[in-house]
């Protein structure tokens, strides 16, 4: 596979000039993407493209809060980098980069580190959650990853963020830090970005339990359908999928008590673009030897093709390096002035 090489005069091209709304979002490259992942997030990240000036990370950094195997994380960069673009992100509409390779965000991060306060951080839930009862144990890194995904974000002064449920704190706290560095240096340098809400996101539960989320952690493959996954081998995910012995409802109270239901009929109308209450109207009374079927022939025609071209792309290595190289100059070019500008403010540098 082979592309005009780009030049430096495209690092920002005039579309992205002429947008005055800046996206910022990331992934962490930490095993195979799933369809939760593409139903919740990337498929709306490439509707977001044509509306906004978007900056997509893979971000590294985050990945090694925890251990990682080096050799293993250089893998995942490239394969989610693979599957955002064999997904539908246009690295030549948004920029793609990876996090490691603009130091910005470090630097950031630490002037704000230096602005945050241990009161904030010890509110962020999340860092109790993964940290759980081996707390005295989990890294700095950990704790502090919110305050490099507000370095993440203000780097490039980004105005919306995609965020789950699970983010939102970490959103606030942004927007806190935003405030506070304003307030401290009496300049109006950083926006409070605001939350970018597209429609309802797809909330994808486990293949084999109805009750949790998709999760790429899970030790069994059949809990999830992965992006990388073949047509045979989505195929049997869905066959094998858990279910119950009694027919579809025709009304969604019929869903109430029946978590495994629920989710193939909400998996069903994500790929579809229908409501849950059309889905029923279509295939109310029918059992999931019907229904399984349907979904089959719906899951295979939207993800295949993803894997499909995952896979053509990975063969290629040079060119995802090529991508995440002409990625990372777009973004230094954008985050530079931006810390330069910082670093007058603080002190470091002359006016």
């Amino acid at each position: 596979m082979s592309q005009t090489q780009s030049s430096s005069a495209d690092i920002t091209s005039p579309a992205q000039t002429e947008r005055k709304n800046v996206i910022f979002s990331g992934v962490q490259p930490t095993g195979n993407l799933h369809l939760g992942n593409y139903l919740g997030a990337i498929r709306n990240w490439v509707a977001q493209q044509n509306d906004f000036d978007c900056i997509y990370c893979v971000v590294d950094l985050h990945a090694i809060t925890v251990p990682q195997d080096p050799q293993a994380l250089r893998t995942s960069i490239r394969e989610v980098t693979a599957c955002l673009i064999a997904s539908g992100i246009d690295p030549d509409q948004a920029v793609l980069f990876n996090q490691s390779s603009v130091p910005q965000h470090a630097e950031l991060a630490w002037i704000f580190n230096c602005v945050a306060r241990l009161g904030w951080l010890n509110r962020m839930t999340q860092f109790k959650e993964k940290a759980g009862k081996n707390r005295e144990n989990a890294t700095v890194g950990l704790y502090s990853y919110p305050t490099l995904m507000a370095a993440d974000i203000l780097a490039y002064k980004a105005t919306h963020v995609p965020v789950g449920e699970d983010q939102k704190q970490h959103l606030e706290l942004t927007r806190d830090i935003a405030a506070a560095f304003n307030s401290m240096y009496g300049a109006d340098i950083f926006p409070l970005p605001e939350p970018q809400i597209q429609g309802v996101a797809a909330r994808v539960m486990s293949l084999r339990d109805g009750s949790s989320k998709m999760s790429k952690s899970d030790p069994s493959d059949y809990t999830r359908i992965n992006l990388t996954d073949s047509a045979d081998e989505i195929a049997q995910k869905i066959k094998k999928a858990k279910t119950d012995p009694e027919p579809l409802p025709s009304e969604m109270a019929g869903l109430d008590d029946r978590p495994e239901a629920r989710n193939l009929v909400g998996i069903y109308a994500a790929l579809s673009g229908a409501t849950n209450a059309e889905i029923l109207s279509e295939f109310g009374g029918q059992g999931f030897g019907i229904f399984k079927p349907a979904l089959v022939e719906l899951a295979v025609s939207q993800i295949a093709p993803i894997s499909e071209k995952m896979n053509r792309l990975l063969d290629d290595r040079a060119e995802i390096d090529r991508i995440l190289k002409k990625g990372t100059e777009q973004a230094r070019a954008r985050a530079e002035p931006v810390l330069a500008e910082v670093k007058k403010i603080v002190g470091f540098l002359p006016e």
